[in-house]
């Protein structure tokens, strides 16, 4: 990935660098951003072991939206949520952010009974949400199949009218180029192999481009956090795997908001070029592969048509797949660890791409002070010693 504007710097034999960012992904990157902008630190490097943003940060659906169930959740995607809507303006870059809204469908009495459980949530915590019955879902979304004697009958849906989709690679560089104007360093190609610590405390990384001496080291590995954690003696208590999606031929516009199922564990929108976006469920076997399992393809396209009887003709353009942490409660971890001047940011399994202008604010002031910032303070890793998870399996109607 080449930006024409930007030569992206090589690190110089013992260079040092107030913070280190491991990871450039667009969590890395907002971050970065944040840091110079929010709190005056520039003398910062990210480091990436491929190119910039070619991660998770290309391989995701674009979905966004904050109405998750928990306190706690619905903190930091709603504030994630209001960067998003004043994004543009201050990067001072087109990032595409459409709020087109977003369906979650319920096919069942139970989904019935979570889905207007969490409308109320929603609610008491400020956050956009609505209750459809079947006819106000054909109407924001004519093309959803309703008839009760489908396969997957919808008897209903939550509806946020704020959320949306935004393009992935342009809010990566529209971050990325904001941040290196402030001084910011993004170091391509360029893998780390260890970390230095010394009395408890993190000095340096070692990189397949040398030795970078560093005050303070952010991880912000998707997918790898737990290898890159080891190398500084840290176990988190995450797992990897394969997630997968895929997109169609261009067509025409038929398909005007986002549309989601817990139940079939589906969800489709149209992007802005006119292909259709689908996203399926986890691989449930832990791997780093970068691709996915066929039968998951299957099942989804399956469901899909289903609820989309008109995407019977439509071609699958090409599949891919990235590698998501999950841990044990479905949420987060951002905030400290047992080293000094080390930070973890990771476990976001599939909702990493929704959160990245909040968690880059938050995961910011949380190097800056060394404490955490109030929203991210419920996911930091004491929280599975002391039993006070933040359980969104199934309680946010997927937890993409």
């Amino acid at each position: 990935m080449t930006d024409p504007d930007r030569l992206w710097d090589s690190p110089e034999p013992e260079s040092s660098y107030d913070v280190v960012i491991v990871g450039g992904g667009g969590h890395g990157i907002a971050t970065a951003y944040y840091l110079a902008k929010n709190h005056g630190i520039t003398n910062v490097a990210v480091l990436e072991k491929g190119w910039l943003a070619g991660g998770n940060m290309a391989r995701n659906t674009t979905i966004i939206r904050s109405n998750y169930l928990w306190d706690e959740s619905a903190g930091i995607y709603e504030h994630a949520l209001k960067l998003w809507e004043g994004l543009e303006e201050d990067l001072g870059y087109d990032v595409l952010f459409s709020q087109r809204g977003v369906l979650n469908l319920a096919h069942s009495l139970q989904d019935v009974r979570d889905s207007v459980r969490r409308v109320n949530a929603n609610r008491l915590n400020g956050v956009d949400a609505e209750w459809l019955d079947p006819a106000q879902v054909k109407e924001v979304c004519p093309i959803v199949d309703i008839r009760q004697d489908s396969r997957y009958p919808v008897l209903g849906a939550t509806y946020q009218p704020r959320a949306g989709i935004a393009k992935h690679d342009y809010v990566a560089w529209g971050y990325a180029r904001a941040a290196s104007a402030m001084g910011v360093h993004f170091i391509e190609h360029c893998e780390v192999t260890g970390i230095e610590v010394v009395d408890g405390r993190v000095r340096a990384v070692h990189t397949t481009r040398g030795r970078i001496a560093a005050g303070r080291v952010a991880l912000s590995a998707a997918g790898h956090s737990s290898v890159v954690a080891g190398m500084a003696g840290l176990r988190l208590p995450v797992q990897s795997h394969p997630l997968q999606a895929l997109v169609s031929e261009l067509l025409e516009p038929v398909h005007p908001t986002v549309v989601m199922s817990n139940a079939v564990h589906v969800y489709v929108s149209q992007a802005h070029k006119g292909e259709l976006v689908m996203g399926a469920g986890i691989d449930t076997y832990n791997s780093y592969r970068q691709r996915g399992a066929f039968h998951i393809i299957e099942q989804q396209m399956a469901a899909a048509l289903e609820l989309f009887p008109i995407f019977a003709r439509a071609h699958v353009l090409r599949t891919w797949g990235g590698v998501v942490d999950v841990t044990p409660d479905a949420s987060p971890i951002v905030g400290l660890t047992p080293v000094g001047g080390m930070y973890v940011n990771c476990g976001w399994g599939t909702g990493g791409f929704k959160a990245t202008p909040g968690v880059g604010w938050c995961y910011a002031h949380t190097i800056a002070h060394d404490e955490p910032h109030p929203l991210n303070a419920p996911f930091t890793l004491e929280r599975f010693t002391t039993g006070a998870l933040v359980d969104e399996h199934g309680a946010a109607a997927v937890a993409h």
